[in-house]
């Protein structure tokens, strides 16, 4: 029997649908989506700063080292995300602390001291025998296996961002334009970059087990990006960033449940796709203005 196009694309609808209805049923499938719109909501958050900062490389630098506290964690047999909020936290300070107490330039550091621990972080990783489930699952990640342990602590990561950053609002946008400027007028400059670091450093441990330590850099920056292409306005670009961050990924989640993709890159490929499509619609409004 003979069916056409439309009709078999109709019916694939229909199985995807309902296989939507089942998924979104799953416990693990609810944390997952939770999870997604509270690091959503943090990524756009930081990620802004981090954009506006150019700071991008700085969390690309934690991400990629994480690996020593993801390998600590499984040789020491402990959880590694217990392993990975203590190590990303110590690490990020002591890497803004070389950059200000050195007269390299602030890449310069932090290629050096990335390279340092990734290097450690694969002779450690070559040490764990037998099964490495958890470690490959927190190095690619795989935000359908979050617990209700990892949605807390990314709600207080998330809470404690947004009291900081929110609350000095005015001191914050001032320090991200015209750091000497903030400097004049009394603003704690060093406490609220070092404030800020540890945020950020949170930020890249909780995200870690949901788009992986090779990702979670694109995960901040990609959404904050995407809301700069289209807005000048700072208020309006924060809540840009929010939107995009949540929205792509739970897009994300949904692809990777309803096709088996690996949550973390499904994610990540959501946001390079609007990425582009925004990119292409901003630059097309412009030729045709």
């Amino acid at each position: 029997m003979y069916i056409s196009d439309d009709c078999l694309l109709t019916w694939l609808a229909v199985i995807n649908g309902n296989d939507l209805v089942t998924l979104l049923e799953f416990p693990f499938m609810q944390r997952a989506i939770a999870g997604a719109v509270l690091m959503g909501i943090l990524g756009g958050v930081l990620g802004s700063f981090v954009t506006l900062r150019s700071l991008s490389f700085f969390s690309h630098a934690v991400g990629h080292a994480a690996l020593v506290g993801v390998a600590l964690g499984v040789l020491l047999q402990l959880n590694p995300t217990w392993m990975l909020l203590p190590f990303t936290l110590v690490f990020g300070v002591v890497v803004l602390y070389l950059i200000d107490k050195t007269d390299l330039g602030s890449d310069s550091v932090l290629s050096i001291v990335l390279s340092g621990a990734l290097a450690l972080g694969v002779i450690l990783t070559s040490l764990i025998q037998g099964y490495r489930g958890n470690l490959m699952s927190v190095l690619f990640g795989d935000i359908l296996a979050i617990n209700t342990t990892d949605l807390i602590l990314t709600l207080l990561v998330l809470v404690l961002s947004s009291i900081f950053l929110l609350s000095s609002l005015r001191q914050q946008i001032l320090l991200t334009l015209n750091p000497a400027v903030a400097k004049i007028q009394g603003i704690p400059v060093q406490l609220y970059r070092y404030a800020f670091v540890v945020l950020l450093s949170l930020a890249v441990a909780v995200a870690i087990k949901a788009v992986g330590v090779l990702l979670v850099n694109a995960f901040l920056v990609i959404p904050a990006s995407i809301a700069k292409l289209i807005s000048h306005n700072f208020s309006r670009f924060l809540v840009m960033s929010v939107i995009f961050g949540s929205t792509t990924s739970i897009a994300g989640i949904i692809i990777s449940g309803l096709f088996n993709f690996a949550s973390g890159p499904s994610i990540v490929l959501v946001q390079f796709i609007v990425f582009v499509a925004v990119f292409s619609w901003v630059k097309l409004t412009m030729k045709a203005a």
